[in-house]
């Protein structure tokens, strides 16, 4: 690991002409000069501005089940990490290498809810709304940097322990894109806030992200299921962050072990062998649902049996609820309103 001084020394640089490339990209959707698309259909937006975890799924999970009694919701994401192309409409033979790890945990979750998965998203929500005609509403995994499409409701995450504020452009930092793109999210949320936030640690995020008056900005927590009181886990990750699961699980079990992959990691025997023994030394091994999509294709479900668990991870907004709620409701309500008058 190269020490700050060095890094900064080295990588400054080569962010800065990321970034003037990233810049002069912007400018030439903000002047027109590269086509952008409106989809007929309302289309909410979840992205942000880093690489790695944000909690972009859980938010995708907490829109569906805010929508879908009301509303035909559809999923469209560019399918991450899987061994396909073109366009794929979940059904029962999707996988984690068929569409992807995220999309097949959300198509898991939400069997009837349409789930698309189409590196052009353009194409994608088109032939969506062909096979797909009563969908009311799309909801963009990961599409915040994909100007050719102009969503009505942009959501944008930022962690609470790693604001965009407070970071730099690849390679330096972990932002793929400028932080002035931020002004054009609708709505602005802080996730993986701590459960004793405080009214002056919302203050002092709100100043720092001086954002415009149209904008609303949200804080939330990620909260996982209740784990089981008896017994000791490992814990097998193969996220961005595992930190905060880890950090969860050590409250209730504090010798819990820790096996750490790469996000998205593809495992391989050898990995399952490991697994295994190191498993062997514990009471069962918990896993998230974005990692179970992904072992399911290999042997260690028929190898652990009941001693693999799953742990869920949902989105509270806690005293923003309401206030979150009402500004999607109201979007997804004028919208649909709007699309049955044309």
């Amino acid at each position: 690991m190269l020490k700050e001084p060095f890094r900064t020394i080295l990588l400054a640089p080569l962010s800065a002409l990321y970034g003037i490339a990233i810049t002069v990209r912007h400018i030439l959707y903000d002047e027109h000069l590269l086509p952008s698309f409106e989809p007929v259909l309302p289309t909410i937006c979840v992205g942000n501005l880093m690489v790695g975890g944000t909690g972009k799924t859980p938010l995708v999970e907490y829109l569906v089940r805010l929508l879908s009694p009301h509303f035909r919701v559809a999923i469209v994401s560019r399918g991450y990490g899987r061994k396909t192309h073109g366009f794929i409409l979940a059904d029962g033979h999707a996988t984690a290498e068929t569409i992807g790890d995220e999309p097949m945990q959300l198509h898991t979750k939400f069997p009837n809810i349409p789930v698309v998965v189409s590196r052009d998203r353009i194409s994608g929500i088109k032939r969506l709304k062909q096979q797909c005609p009563d969908v009311d509403v799309v909801i963009l995994d990961d599409a915040f940097q994909h100007r050719r499409i102009r969503c009505g409701l942009t959501i944008l995450l930022t962690p609470f322990y790693r604001l965009y504020t407070r970071d730099h452009l690849l390679p330096w930092g972990r932002l793929r894109d400028i932080k002035t793109r931020s002004q054009k999210a609708d709505i602005v949320v802080v996730s993986k806030c701590p459960s004793d936030l405080l009214p002056i640690d919302r203050r002092i995020v709100g100043n720092e992200l001086t954002l415009a008056s149209f904008q609303l900005l949200c804080f939330s927590q990620m909260t996982p299921e209740p784990l089981p009181q008896t017994g000791t886990p490992l814990v097998l990750t193969g996220i961005a962050e595992p930190a905060p699961m880890l950090q969860h699980v050590r409250q209730f079990a504090p010798q819990a072990g820790h096996l750490a992959f790469p996000d998205h990691y593809v495992f391989r025997p050898t990995d399952i062998s490991q697994i295994m023994e190191q498993a062997s030394r514990y009471d069962y091994v918990l896993t998230t649902e974005k990692d179970a999509a992904r072992l399911c294709q290999t042997e260690l479900p028929q190898l652990l049996g009941d001693q693999l668990r799953t742990t869920a991870i949902t989105m509270d907004f806690g005293e923003d609820k309401e206030t979150f709620n009402r500004r999607v409701m109201t979007y997804v309500q004028e919208s649909v309103r709007k699309k049955h008058k044309k």
